[in-house]
Protein backbone atom coordinates (compact mmCIF):
# COMPACT_ATOMS: atom_id res chain seq x y z
CA UNK A 1 0.00 0.00 0.00
CA UNK A 2 2.81 2.39 0.88
CA UNK A 3 4.44 1.71 -2.49
CA UNK A 4 1.14 2.32 -4.29
CA UNK A 5 0.66 5.62 -2.48
CA UNK A 6 4.20 6.63 -3.40
CA UNK A 7 3.54 5.88 -7.08
CA UNK A 8 0.29 7.81 -7.04
CA UNK A 9 2.16 10.90 -5.80
CA UNK A 10 3.39 11.36 -9.38
CA UNK A 11 -0.18 12.45 -10.14
CA UNK A 12 -0.32 15.10 -7.39
CA UNK A 13 -0.83 18.74 -8.48
CA UNK A 14 2.38 20.69 -9.00
CA UNK A 15 4.60 17.69 -9.83
CA UNK A 16 4.94 18.95 -13.44
CA UNK A 17 5.21 15.49 -14.93
CA UNK A 18 1.58 14.52 -15.69
CA UNK A 19 1.40 16.47 -18.96
CA UNK A 20 4.58 14.85 -20.23
CA UNK A 21 3.36 11.41 -19.20
CA UNK A 22 0.30 12.04 -21.37
CA UNK A 23 2.58 13.10 -24.23
CA UNK A 24 4.47 9.79 -23.88
CA UNK A 25 1.15 7.90 -23.89
CA UNK A 26 -0.07 9.76 -26.99
CA UNK A 27 3.24 9.06 -28.70
CA UNK A 28 2.93 5.36 -27.92
CA UNK A 29 -0.60 5.29 -29.39
CA UNK A 30 0.50 7.10 -32.56
CA UNK A 31 3.51 4.83 -32.93
CA UNK A 32 1.34 1.72 -32.59
CA UNK A 33 -1.25 3.02 -35.06
CA UNK A 34 1.47 3.95 -37.52
CA UNK A 35 3.08 0.52 -37.42
CA UNK A 36 -0.30 -1.15 -37.87
CA UNK A 37 -0.98 0.95 -40.97
CA UNK A 38 2.53 0.65 -42.40
CA UNK A 39 2.62 -3.12 -42.05
CA UNK A 40 -1.03 -3.69 -42.95
CA UNK A 41 -1.70 -5.50 -39.72
CA UNK A 42 -5.33 -6.40 -38.97
CA UNK A 43 -5.18 -6.86 -35.27
CA UNK A 44 -8.73 -5.50 -35.25
CA UNK A 45 -10.71 -5.57 -38.47
CA UNK A 46 -11.17 -1.82 -38.79
CA UNK A 47 -9.36 -1.08 -42.07
CA UNK A 48 -12.36 -1.91 -44.25
CA UNK A 49 -14.47 0.75 -42.59
CA UNK A 50 -11.61 3.25 -42.83
CA UNK A 51 -11.21 2.38 -46.52
CA UNK A 52 -14.88 3.03 -47.13
CA UNK A 53 -14.82 6.40 -45.43
CA UNK A 54 -11.63 7.48 -47.19
CA UNK A 55 -13.05 6.41 -50.58
CA UNK A 56 -16.29 8.24 -49.86
CA UNK A 57 -14.51 11.59 -49.38
CA UNK A 58 -11.43 11.23 -51.60
CA UNK A 59 -12.33 8.68 -54.25
CA UNK A 60 -9.22 6.63 -53.36
CA UNK A 61 -8.62 3.54 -51.28
CA UNK A 62 -6.40 3.75 -48.21
CA UNK A 63 -4.07 0.80 -49.01
CA UNK A 64 -2.39 2.85 -51.74
CA UNK A 65 -1.08 5.35 -49.17
CA UNK A 66 -1.28 3.41 -45.87
CA UNK A 67 2.46 2.65 -45.78
CA UNK A 68 3.46 6.32 -46.00
CA UNK A 69 0.76 7.43 -43.58
CA UNK A 70 1.74 4.67 -41.16
CA UNK A 71 5.41 5.60 -41.27
CA UNK A 72 4.57 9.24 -40.69
CA UNK A 73 2.42 8.39 -37.68
CA UNK A 74 5.14 6.06 -36.31
CA UNK A 75 7.80 8.77 -36.61
CA UNK A 76 5.52 11.31 -34.98
CA UNK A 77 4.83 8.85 -32.16
CA UNK A 78 8.54 8.26 -31.54
CA UNK A 79 9.13 12.03 -31.49
CA UNK A 80 6.38 12.52 -28.92
CA UNK A 81 7.73 9.67 -26.75
CA UNK A 82 11.24 11.13 -26.85
CA UNK A 83 9.96 14.64 -26.03
CA UNK A 84 7.77 13.40 -23.19
CA UNK A 85 10.47 11.24 -21.60
CA UNK A 86 13.05 14.03 -21.93
CA UNK A 87 10.75 16.53 -20.26
CA UNK A 88 9.91 14.11 -17.43
CA UNK A 89 13.63 13.58 -16.78
CA UNK A 90 14.33 17.33 -16.94
CA UNK A 91 11.47 18.04 -14.53
CA UNK A 92 12.81 15.50 -12.03
CA UNK A 93 16.42 16.66 -12.46
CA UNK A 94 15.49 20.32 -11.93
CA UNK A 95 14.39 19.39 -8.41
CA UNK A 96 16.80 16.60 -7.45
CA UNK A 97 20.00 17.91 -9.04
CA UNK A 98 19.48 21.32 -10.68
CA UNK A 99 23.22 21.88 -11.22
CA UNK A 100 23.27 18.92 -13.64
CA UNK A 101 20.08 19.80 -15.50
CA UNK A 102 21.86 20.78 -18.72
CA UNK A 103 24.54 18.08 -18.59
CA UNK A 104 22.64 15.04 -17.34
CA UNK A 105 23.74 12.75 -20.17
CA UNK A 106 27.40 13.67 -19.65
CA UNK A 107 27.11 13.10 -15.90
CA UNK A 108 25.42 9.70 -16.38
CA UNK A 109 27.97 8.58 -18.96
CA UNK A 110 30.91 9.66 -16.81
CA UNK A 111 29.60 7.97 -13.69
CA UNK A 112 28.77 4.75 -15.54
CA UNK A 113 32.23 4.79 -17.12
CA UNK A 114 33.95 5.43 -13.80
CA UNK A 115 31.89 2.76 -12.04
CA UNK A 116 33.27 0.20 -14.50
CA UNK A 117 36.87 1.24 -13.77
CA UNK A 118 39.59 -0.77 -12.04
CA UNK A 119 39.58 -1.28 -8.27
CA UNK A 120 42.49 0.85 -7.07
CA UNK A 121 43.81 1.34 -3.53
CA UNK A 122 46.31 4.08 -2.70
CA UNK A 123 48.26 4.15 0.56
CA UNK A 124 50.07 7.14 2.05
CA UNK A 125 49.37 10.68 3.15
CA UNK A 126 50.29 14.31 2.60
CA UNK A 127 50.13 16.33 -0.61
CA UNK A 128 51.68 13.56 -2.71
CA UNK A 129 48.70 11.32 -2.13
CA UNK A 130 46.24 14.14 -2.91
CA UNK A 131 48.01 14.77 -6.23
CA UNK A 132 47.75 11.10 -7.17
CA UNK A 133 44.05 10.95 -6.30
CA UNK A 134 43.24 13.91 -8.54
CA UNK A 135 44.49 11.90 -11.50
CA UNK A 136 43.03 8.51 -10.60
CA UNK A 137 39.52 9.82 -9.91
CA UNK A 138 39.24 10.60 -13.65
CA UNK A 139 39.77 6.90 -14.44
CA UNK A 140 37.68 5.09 -11.83
CA UNK A 141 35.28 5.61 -8.95
CA UNK A 142 36.30 2.27 -7.43
CA UNK A 143 38.98 4.13 -5.53
CA UNK A 144 40.02 3.70 -1.90
CA UNK A 145 42.54 5.94 -0.13
CA UNK A 146 44.11 4.53 3.04
CA UNK A 147 45.60 7.42 4.96
CA UNK A 148 48.01 7.67 7.88
CA UNK A 149 46.76 9.17 11.16
CA UNK A 150 50.02 10.11 12.90
CA UNK A 151 50.12 13.83 12.06
CA UNK A 152 50.60 15.81 15.28
CA UNK A 153 51.39 19.26 13.92
CA UNK A 154 49.39 22.38 13.12
CA UNK A 155 45.62 22.30 13.19
CA UNK A 156 45.45 18.47 13.20
CA UNK A 157 47.69 18.18 16.24
CA UNK A 158 45.76 20.81 18.19
CA UNK A 159 42.41 19.15 17.50
CA UNK A 160 43.85 15.77 18.43
CA UNK A 161 45.08 17.05 21.78
CA UNK A 162 42.01 19.14 22.59
CA UNK A 163 39.21 16.84 21.39
CA UNK A 164 40.81 13.42 21.23
CA UNK A 165 40.00 12.90 17.54
CA UNK A 166 42.32 11.29 15.03
CA UNK A 167 44.33 13.86 13.02
CA UNK A 168 41.99 15.02 10.24
CA UNK A 169 44.40 16.99 8.01
CA UNK A 170 45.61 14.34 5.55
CA UNK A 171 42.15 12.78 5.37
CA UNK A 172 40.61 16.19 4.62
CA UNK A 173 43.06 16.72 1.75
CA UNK A 174 42.17 13.34 0.26
CA UNK A 175 38.44 14.00 0.56
CA UNK A 176 38.81 17.28 -1.29
CA UNK A 177 41.05 15.71 -3.95
CA UNK A 178 38.48 12.96 -4.61
CA UNK A 179 35.48 15.31 -4.72
CA UNK A 180 33.35 14.96 -7.85
CA UNK A 181 33.75 18.66 -8.55
CA UNK A 182 36.39 20.58 -6.62
CA UNK A 183 34.48 23.84 -6.50
CA UNK A 184 32.98 25.98 -3.77
CA UNK A 185 32.40 23.27 -1.14
CA UNK A 186 35.92 21.94 -1.56
CA UNK A 187 37.39 25.44 -1.34
CA UNK A 188 35.36 26.00 1.82
CA UNK A 189 36.74 22.89 3.53
CA UNK A 190 40.29 23.93 2.61
CA UNK A 191 39.85 27.47 3.94
CA UNK A 192 42.34 28.24 6.71
CA UNK A 193 41.61 30.89 9.34
CA UNK A 194 44.25 33.55 9.81
CA UNK A 195 43.10 35.45 12.86
CA UNK A 196 46.29 36.28 14.69
CA UNK A 197 45.51 35.68 18.35
CA UNK A 198 42.14 34.09 17.61
CA UNK A 199 41.45 30.56 18.82
CA UNK A 200 40.63 29.67 15.20
CA UNK A 201 44.00 30.82 13.91
CA UNK A 202 45.60 28.07 11.80
CA UNK A 203 42.55 25.81 11.73
CA UNK A 204 40.92 24.80 8.45
CA UNK A 205 37.15 24.57 8.07
CA UNK A 206 37.50 20.96 6.95
CA UNK A 207 39.39 19.95 10.09
CA UNK A 208 36.76 21.63 12.26
CA UNK A 209 33.99 20.01 10.23
CA UNK A 210 35.47 16.51 10.67
CA UNK A 211 35.97 17.14 14.38
CA UNK A 212 32.38 18.32 14.82
CA UNK A 213 31.08 15.37 12.79
CA UNK A 214 33.09 13.00 15.00
CA UNK A 215 31.55 14.58 18.10
CA UNK A 216 28.07 14.19 16.60
CA UNK A 217 28.42 10.60 15.36
CA UNK A 218 30.82 9.41 18.04
CA UNK A 219 32.92 7.66 15.38
CA UNK A 220 35.75 9.18 13.33
CA UNK A 221 35.36 6.64 10.52
CA UNK A 222 31.67 7.43 10.17
CA UNK A 223 32.47 11.14 10.23
CA UNK A 224 34.83 10.66 7.29
CA UNK A 225 32.20 8.70 5.35
CA UNK A 226 29.51 11.33 5.96
CA UNK A 227 31.88 14.10 4.85
CA UNK A 228 32.59 12.08 1.73
CA UNK A 229 28.86 12.01 0.98
CA UNK A 230 28.67 15.80 1.38
CA UNK A 231 31.46 16.19 -1.19
CA UNK A 232 30.12 13.39 -3.43
CA UNK A 233 33.62 11.91 -3.60
CA UNK A 234 34.55 9.31 -6.20
CA UNK A 235 35.53 6.48 -3.92
CA UNK A 236 36.25 6.01 -0.25
CA UNK A 237 38.73 7.50 2.23
CA UNK A 238 39.73 5.41 5.24
CA UNK A 239 42.22 5.92 8.09
CA UNK A 240 44.71 3.06 8.28
CA UNK A 241 43.62 2.54 11.90
CA UNK A 242 40.88 4.01 14.04
CA UNK A 243 42.95 3.69 17.21
CA UNK A 244 44.98 6.57 18.71
CA UNK A 245 48.61 6.03 17.80
CA UNK A 246 51.86 8.00 17.98
CA UNK A 247 54.82 7.86 15.64
CA UNK A 248 58.32 7.57 17.08
CA UNK A 249 61.72 7.51 15.42
CA UNK A 250 65.12 6.19 16.41
CA UNK A 251 67.92 8.29 14.95
CA UNK A 252 71.31 6.86 13.92
CA UNK A 253 72.87 7.98 17.22
CA UNK A 254 70.22 6.06 19.20
CA UNK A 255 68.14 9.09 20.16
CA UNK A 256 64.38 8.46 20.25
CA UNK A 257 62.10 11.25 19.02
CA UNK A 258 58.31 11.26 19.39
CA UNK A 259 55.84 12.92 17.05
CA UNK A 260 55.82 13.51 13.31
CA UNK A 261 56.80 17.18 13.57
CA UNK A 262 59.65 16.50 15.99
CA UNK A 263 60.92 13.63 13.82
CA UNK A 264 61.24 15.83 10.76
CA UNK A 265 62.93 18.56 12.76
CA UNK A 266 65.39 16.16 14.46
CA UNK A 267 66.15 14.46 11.15
CA UNK A 268 67.87 17.60 9.90
CA UNK A 269 70.68 17.00 12.39
CA UNK A 270 70.71 13.19 12.61
CA UNK A 271 69.56 10.72 9.96
CA UNK A 272 66.56 8.55 10.78
CA UNK A 273 67.43 4.91 11.47
CA UNK A 274 63.88 3.58 11.83
CA UNK A 275 60.38 4.63 12.81
CA UNK A 276 57.77 2.72 14.79
CA UNK A 277 54.30 3.11 16.24
CA UNK A 278 53.33 3.38 19.88
CA UNK A 279 51.53 1.23 20.70
CA UNK A 280 53.17 -1.09 18.18
CA UNK A 281 50.10 -3.32 17.88
CA UNK A 282 47.09 -1.52 16.43
CA UNK A 283 44.29 -2.90 14.30
CA UNK A 284 43.50 -1.83 10.78
CA UNK A 285 40.00 -1.00 9.65
CA UNK A 286 38.40 -4.16 8.19
CA UNK A 287 37.22 -2.18 5.16
CA UNK A 288 40.79 -1.10 4.44
CA UNK A 289 42.08 -4.67 4.58
CA UNK A 290 39.19 -5.88 2.42
CA UNK A 291 39.82 -3.16 -0.19
CA UNK A 292 43.47 -4.18 -0.52
CA UNK A 293 42.61 -7.85 -0.94
CA UNK A 294 40.03 -7.14 -3.64
CA UNK A 295 42.04 -4.52 -5.52
CA UNK A 296 43.34 -4.72 -9.07
CA UNK A 297 46.06 -2.17 -8.32
CA UNK A 298 47.62 -1.03 -5.04
CA UNK A 299 49.75 2.13 -5.08
CA UNK A 300 52.10 2.98 -2.21
CA UNK A 301 53.10 6.65 -2.23
CA UNK A 302 54.08 9.20 -3.26
CA UNK A 303 54.61 11.01 0.04
CA UNK A 304 56.96 11.55 2.94
CA UNK A 305 58.66 8.19 3.39
CA UNK A 306 58.98 8.03 7.17
CA UNK A 307 55.96 10.09 8.22
CA UNK A 308 53.32 9.42 5.53
CA UNK A 309 54.02 6.04 3.92
CA UNK A 310 55.80 3.85 6.47
CA UNK A 311 53.26 4.43 9.32
CA UNK A 312 50.60 2.68 7.23
CA UNK A 313 52.87 -0.32 6.62
CA UNK A 314 53.58 -0.59 10.36
CA UNK A 315 49.92 -1.57 10.86
CA UNK A 316 50.51 -5.30 10.54
CA UNK A 317 47.11 -6.15 9.04
CA UNK A 318 47.73 -3.61 6.26
CA UNK A 319 51.13 -5.18 5.50
CA UNK A 320 49.67 -8.70 5.58
CA UNK A 321 46.92 -7.71 3.14
CA UNK A 322 49.54 -6.17 0.84
CA UNK A 323 51.59 -9.36 0.99
CA UNK A 324 48.68 -11.63 0.06
CA UNK A 325 46.73 -9.53 -2.44
CA UNK A 326 46.72 -10.54 -6.10
CA UNK A 327 46.76 -6.91 -7.16
CA UNK A 328 49.57 -5.21 -9.06
CA UNK A 329 51.64 -3.50 -6.32
CA UNK A 330 53.50 -0.30 -7.17
CA UNK A 331 55.64 2.10 -5.17
CA UNK A 332 55.70 5.65 -6.56
CA UNK A 333 58.95 7.39 -5.69
CA UNK A 334 59.04 11.08 -4.78
CA UNK A 335 60.32 13.72 -7.19
CA UNK A 336 62.29 15.72 -4.60
CA UNK A 337 63.98 14.83 -1.33
CA UNK A 338 62.36 15.99 1.90
CA UNK A 339 64.50 17.93 4.40
CA UNK A 340 64.79 16.10 7.68
CA UNK A 341 63.65 12.77 6.25
CA UNK A 342 65.33 11.82 3.00
CA UNK A 343 68.30 14.17 2.69
CA UNK A 344 70.68 12.87 0.03
CA UNK A 345 68.38 9.98 -0.93
CA UNK A 346 68.37 8.58 -4.47
CA UNK A 347 65.34 6.65 -5.72
CA UNK A 348 66.83 3.35 -4.52
CA UNK A 349 67.25 4.77 -1.00
CA UNK A 350 63.55 5.62 -0.93
CA UNK A 351 62.69 2.04 -1.90
CA UNK A 352 65.09 0.63 0.68
CA UNK A 353 63.60 2.74 3.48
CA UNK A 354 60.05 1.69 2.63
CA UNK A 355 60.66 -2.05 2.29
CA UNK A 356 62.91 -2.14 5.38
CA UNK A 357 59.95 -1.20 7.57
CA UNK A 358 57.49 -3.68 6.07
CA UNK A 359 57.46 -7.19 7.61
CA UNK A 360 56.58 -8.65 4.20
CA UNK A 361 57.25 -7.91 0.55
CA UNK A 362 54.71 -5.22 -0.28
CA UNK A 363 55.63 -3.96 -3.79
CA UNK A 364 56.65 -5.48 -7.12
CA UNK A 365 57.02 -2.39 -9.30
CA UNK A 366 58.75 0.93 -8.70
CA UNK A 367 57.67 3.99 -10.68
CA UNK A 368 60.23 6.80 -10.83
CA UNK A 369 60.37 10.19 -12.50
CA UNK A 370 63.27 10.60 -14.91
CA UNK A 371 62.99 14.30 -15.86
CA UNK A 372 64.63 16.94 -13.72
CA UNK A 373 62.72 20.18 -13.03
CA UNK A 374 64.00 23.44 -14.50
CA UNK A 375 67.00 25.26 -13.04
CA UNK A 376 64.87 28.02 -11.51
CA UNK A 377 62.72 25.46 -9.70
CA UNK A 378 65.77 23.53 -8.50
CA UNK A 379 67.38 26.68 -7.12
CA UNK A 380 64.23 27.62 -5.25
CA UNK A 381 63.94 24.13 -3.71
CA UNK A 382 67.65 24.11 -2.85
CA UNK A 383 67.03 27.09 -0.59
CA UNK A 384 64.83 24.74 1.47
CA UNK A 385 67.46 21.95 1.26
CA UNK A 386 65.31 19.85 -1.10
CA UNK A 387 66.93 18.28 -4.16
CA UNK A 388 66.01 16.22 -7.21
CA UNK A 389 65.73 12.48 -6.53
CA UNK A 390 68.24 10.74 -8.79
CA UNK A 391 66.53 7.86 -10.70
CA UNK A 392 69.16 5.14 -10.19
CA UNK A 393 67.10 2.54 -12.01
CA UNK A 394 69.79 -0.16 -12.27
CA UNK A 395 70.33 -0.22 -8.53
CA UNK A 396 66.60 -0.72 -7.92
CA UNK A 397 66.56 -3.60 -10.40
CA UNK A 398 69.46 -5.21 -8.56
CA UNK A 399 67.30 -5.06 -5.42
CA UNK A 400 64.82 -7.36 -7.16
CA UNK A 401 62.14 -4.87 -8.25
CA UNK A 402 60.83 -4.04 -11.69
CA UNK A 403 61.23 -0.39 -12.56
CA UNK A 404 59.48 2.03 -14.91
CA UNK A 405 61.10 5.43 -15.44
CA UNK A 406 58.95 8.12 -17.07
CA UNK A 407 58.51 11.86 -17.34
CA UNK A 408 56.03 12.33 -14.51
CA UNK A 409 56.45 15.91 -13.33
CA UNK A 410 54.17 18.83 -14.03
CA UNK A 411 55.27 21.94 -15.90
CA UNK A 412 54.25 24.24 -13.07
CA UNK A 413 56.49 26.20 -10.73
CA UNK A 414 56.35 23.38 -8.19
CA UNK A 415 58.37 20.18 -8.52
CA UNK A 416 55.61 17.64 -8.09
CA UNK A 417 53.96 14.83 -10.01
CA UNK A 418 51.56 15.61 -12.83
CA UNK A 419 48.30 13.86 -11.83
CA UNK A 420 47.35 12.78 -15.36
CA UNK A 421 50.82 11.58 -16.33
CA UNK A 422 51.07 9.60 -13.10
CA UNK A 423 47.61 8.10 -13.65
CA UNK A 424 48.47 7.02 -17.21
CA UNK A 425 51.69 5.38 -16.06
CA UNK A 426 49.92 3.42 -13.34
CA UNK A 427 47.10 2.27 -15.60
CA UNK A 428 49.68 1.13 -18.16
CA UNK A 429 51.28 -1.03 -15.47
CA UNK A 430 47.88 -2.46 -14.57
Amino acid sequence: MARLVSVLKWLYPGMRVKRWMLVVLLGALLNTAGLVLALGLRIIDYLAEIDAQVYRYTGQFLPATSTLVGLALAVAGVALIFTGVRQVVCSVTSVVSPEHQNSLVDVMYRRRYLAAGARIVVIGGGTGLSTLLRGLKEATSNLTAIVTVTDDGGSSGRLQREYGVLPPGDIRNCLVAMADEEQLMSRLLQYRFDGGASALDGHTVGNLFLTAMTQITGDFERAVRETGRVLAIRGLVLPSTAEPVALKAELVDGTVVAGETAITRAGRAQAIHRVYLEPETVHALPDAVDAIRKADLVVVGPGSVFTSIVPNLLVREIAEALATTKATRVYVCNVMTQPGETDGFAASDHVKAVVAHAPFRVVDWVLVNKRSPGEDVLRRYAQESAYFVRPDVDRIRHMGYRVVARDLISDEDLARHDPRALCRALLDLL
